[in-house]
């Protein structure tokens, strides 16, 4: 998008600052609104992509999950826009780091990762209540602030009681976090969130992804078939059975959102950002959009 650079103004308010973060759909920008007089972050969406229709309408999606969303753990979206064929989300501007970029420098402590899995499961629960599903529960996908953990990217979220633009067979998702209904092209629903949360927290204790098969099909097959790793000595008995209660294989099993919150309230120990990691996100992962894991794979593996 070579038309973006610092000082373009779109829709006569929002005045870019700085690239941010690239990613599947679009790039984030730092903006200043200049009726309103604030920083703030606006994503815009990849022109002439190759499913542009679809796209644009996962973009309206967002805007519209998201705006019905008021939570601290949440990012706030503030406007939608068009801009000589630019389509602009606005947000608000969070001054941190992915927590994809904090853990580059490796595994957090055991309070600092019960810290942020209660964050973001007290955001999931007012998201859960308003009837929306995220589905991409990702390190790339949570900003890390001075005021806590906050989840953006409602990018491919849906609406527990529509349906979502996503293909028969299709599955949307990031392949190394799917729940084992996604990658099988199952309904899904809340557990699914609950089980990217889990995948997530394994993450931020061990410092790798427990379900890395080499390819997004293998590791999809892993998330149906296989048990995770056992996390390292030492992590609390309590904290471990949590999170093994997440990634447990069938939705019914998994705790809701807003009972993860309530046994994880009270840790209050903030995440340590070294003071040399760069705000800047990096480039997101891209979402992956390939078929359900077929049966017959199940039966021969």
């Amino acid at each position: 998008m070579q038309r973006l650079r610092p000082g373009l103004v779109l829709s006569d308010r929002y005045r870019l600052i700085g690239h941010v973060a690239s990613g599947g759909m679009g790039q984030v920008w730092e903006a200043f609104d200049d009726v309103l007089e604030r920083r703030v972050a606006v994503k815009v969406m990849h022109p002439h992509t190759q499913d542009e229709i679809a796209m644009a309408r996962r973009f309206k999606d967002e805007a519209r999950f998201a705006a019905q969303l008021a939570h601290p753990n949440i990012v706030t979206v503030h406007d939608y826009v068009e801009h000589e064929g630019l389509i602009c989300l606005v947000m608000e501007f969070v001054d941190g780091p992915t927590l994809a970029g904090i853990l580059t420098r490796g595994p957090l402590e055991p309070e600092e990762t019960r810290t942020v899995l209660a964050e973001l499961a007290a955001g999931l629960a007012v998201a859960h209540d308003a009837g929306i599903i995220h589905r991409d529960i990702k390190p790339a996908n949570v900003l890390v602030a001075e005021t806590g953990a906050k989840l953006t990217d409602f990018g491919i979220a849906r609406s527990v009681d529509r349906t979502s633009h996503t293909m028969d067979g299709q599955v949307l998702g990031t392949a190394h976090y799917l729940s084992p209904e996604q990658a099988l092209g199952e309904q899904v629903g809340p557990p699914s969130d609950i089980y990217g949360l889990g995948v997530l927290a394994h993450e931020m204790l061990s410092g790798t992804k427990p379900f890395d098969r080499g390819s997004p099909i293998a590791t999809a097959l892993a998330h149906v078939q296989d048990a995770p790793p056992p996390l390292a000595d030492g992590t609390p008995a309590e904290l471990e059975r949590l999170i093994n209660s997440c990634l447990e294989k069938a939705p019914e099993d998994r705790p809701t959102a807003a009972a993860l919150a309530d046994l994880l309230a009270g840790s209050g120990v903030a995440v340590d950002v070294p003071a040399d990691l760069p705000a800047e996100a990096p480039d997101v992962e891209e979402t992956l959009v390939f078929s359900s894991v077929p049966r017959r794979a199940l039966a021969e593996r």
